[in-house]
């Protein structure tokens, strides 16, 4: 037996773009969606076939919806846009993450850490989009993992100090001294302190997986809401303005350039579209409007002001003292990082020498993977949200999880200083561009690969200009932000008690961290390690708002519905279905992976949580074929 589920809006593909004798006409229509259900058992002749014209007024559509695949150019530059969003938060990540393990200054093994993580990035996104959720997410270098080393940086000051002189003994037992460069000195440190992130990313992405596999991600669901999600995001993304603010500060004008270029093409002039020259073999040379300065607002604002500080450069506008804030806006402050990348660079396990183990890291580093489970739980939700389809049903947020965890454990024992989690900025994105195909996501990460495998490509994007990436990360981190809290919608926003929890656990973890910070010497249990481990624990400011945001979410009464859960669940009730059905674009088939028939209607994935349900799957599909024509 076969199924066959139909959608088209106006009785017409999506091309993307109208033409000028076409844009009014299609402005004067009523939108009309068609449903066409067609069920073949394989012995006879198909039994029924539904047409159902619905009218959805004032919907504003996907220029090319999850299972679409745009024309080769314009997946190209989609895909390349999508490449250069990223890039500037996985260069930040990687930025601070080398100065956590004291690499800072070593340009060279700086540029070893991103061709890693740009390959890390690139497998793990490729596998989220066909294995995984099977939403448009893109999957970069997750800072959660860096703010605990932070905060241990910050109780440990002297980390990457290097001694270069030792006393010894010569043959007659003399005492002497013994001088060694300080430069081996520091690479044996950084080598060090990196095979103890390899280890314990390795083995936090072990329990990252099982989460997902096992299914025991669903149960946390149970307690996990938009009140404990939304709070703790928040607070990662007010986390990192100390780095935006160090890639600013070189020079304010550059990044203001750059994030106010961006929000005028993205949104000052949403509802123009540009007049653009185009030719097809069947309709030959013709203008056509499309709205090109929107779709690719973010990629033309960081070429803009990339040219504009290379011309200030050029003419000396910038000064060439290295010591000074403003050398960083240079185009060339930057450069010896790609003379001193290989051409071609492979990422393999044992790269750096065996793994090793750090408790006050693993520690961090399994609070950072439980809060990235949350991120990326509620940004599945805020993807399927802008690309206008059903919320992902539970085996979908499982197999998400589970393809997380195993990009935790590649990213760790290739070299990559980080995870890999969903980037809640390339989802924003969608909203900006209307295209949330999840062909242009692969084929960002197949760019991601070979950026990363040839060393002197992913250094290139090392000169970036600080202040060019600041406004990026402006305009990224801010809609990410939105985003976020976009997740409120399914709570009571008039409840008291949603109110309290959410403002208390935002102020108390902002409170605590900065108590570590001024007196955490008062933290002294007598064993060194165990006082070490608390100060990163509690000076991290995720941790604290989570944990206090999760523990009153759940002790203090709610209703399910008040507390949003009920709307998050993906079983969701059928009530709820049918008020959110009209402004899906595709249905719930999206989640399922491109596997033979006979193979997914084996019954024995019933058992499997992190694969659909057969008989489930089918009774629900024709449960919500059945609302499309008699609900309405």
């Amino acid at each position: 037996m076969s199924e066959t589920i139909e959608i088209q809006e106006n009785g017409v593909q999506n091309n993307g773009y109208i033409s000028d004798k076409e844009e009014k006409k299609q402005s004067t229509l009523p939108r009309e969606r068609k449903v066409s259900y067609v069920e073949d058992t394989g012995n006879e002749p198909a039994k029924s076939d539904t047409k159902v014209e619905l009218q959805s007024e004032g919907f504003d559509r996907l220029l090319y919806k999850t299972s679409e695949t745009p024309p080769i150019h314009l997946l190209l530059l989609f895909a390349f846009q999508q490449f250069l969003m990223s890039i500037s938060g996985t260069l930040a990540v990687v930025l601070i993450a080398s100065k956590v393990i004291c690499a800072g200054d070593d340009e060279e093994f700086v540029a070893y850490i991103l061709s890693s993580s740009l390959c890390m990035n690139g497998v793990c996104t490729i596998l989220m989009n066909t294995i995984g959720v099977r939403l448009p997410l893109y999957q970069g270098a997750y800072g959660g993992y860096i703010l605990p080393l932070l905060t241990l940086l910050e109780i440990d000051p002297n980390k990457c100090k290097v001694r270069t002189t030792f006393q010894g003994l010569n043959s007659t037992n003399a005492s002497l001294e013994i001088t060694v460069s300080e430069e081996s000195q520091l690479r044996g440190v950084i080598l060090r302190n990196m095979r103890e992130l390899q280890g314990c990313l390795m083995l936090v992405g072990v329990i990252h997986m099982l989460m997902g596999a096992t299914g025991l991600i669903g149960v946390l669901l149970r307690f996990i809401g938009p009140v404990t999600v939304v709070p703790t995001i928040l607070l990662l993304g007010i986390a990192v303005v100390d780095p935006i603010l160090d890639f600013c500060v070189p020079n304010w004008g550059i990044s203001t350039l750059v994030t106010a270029t961006g929000f005028v093409l993205a949104f000052y002039l949403a509802k123009y579209n540009m007049p653009v020259a185009v030719w097809t073999p069947k309709g030959g040379c013709r203008v056509v409007k499309y709205p090109l300065h929107q779709v690719f607002a973010i990629l033309i604002s960081i070429v803009i002001g990339w040219v504009v500080s290379w011309i200030i450069t050029e003419a000396g506008g910038f000064t060439d003292d290295k010591t000074d804030k403003g050398y960083k806006a240079r185009t060339d402050a930057r450069l010896k990082g790609i003379s001193a990348a290989d051409w071609f660079f492979f990422p393999y396990p044992g790269l750096h020498g065996p793994v090793s183990y750090s408790t006050p890291v693993f520690l961090g580093f399994l609070i950072a993977t439980f809060l990235s489970i949350l991120d990326s739980i509620g940004d599945y939700y805020a993807c399927a949200s802008m690309s206008h389809v059903p919320p992902p049903p539970q085996h979908a947020v499982n197999r998400g999880i589970m393809v997380e965890g195993i990009g935790t454990i590649l990213s760790g024992a290739v070299g990559a200083t980080q995870a890999t989690t969903t980037y809640g900025g390339n989802i924003g994105s969608i909203g900006v561009t209307r295209v949330a195909s999840r062909s242009v996501f692969i084929g960002c990460g197949i760019l991601l690969i070979i950026f990363g495998l040839f060393g002197k490509l992913s250094a290139l994007f090392i000169s970036i200009p600080y202040p060019v990436l600041g406004g990026s990360l402006i305009t990224m981190i801010g809609m990410f932000i939105g985003v976020t809290l976009s997740n409120l919608r399914p709570i009571s926003l008039t409840s008291s008690r949603n109110l309290a929890i959410i403002g208390t656990s935002i102020l108390i973890g902002l409170l605590i961290p900065e108590w570590v910070k001024k007196y955490g010497s008062d933290i002294d249990t007598g064993y060194q390690d165990v006082d070490f481990s608390l100060k990163g624990l509690f000076g991290n400011s995720n941790f604290v708002c989570g944990i206090l945001s999760c523990f009153l979410d759940n002790t203090v009464p709610g209703t399910l519905e008040e507390r949003g859960i009920a709307a998050w669940q993906s079983e969701e009730e059928e009530e709820s279905t049918k008020s959110l059905s009209m402004t899906f674009e595709e249905g719930k088939e999206i989640y399922e992976i491109p596997l033979p028939r006979k193979i997914k209607m084996w019954s024995g994935w019933r058992y499997i949580p992190f694969m659909p349900d057969p008989k489930r799957e089918k009774k629900e599909r024709s449960l919500s074929v059945s609302a499309l024509c008699f609900g309405r």
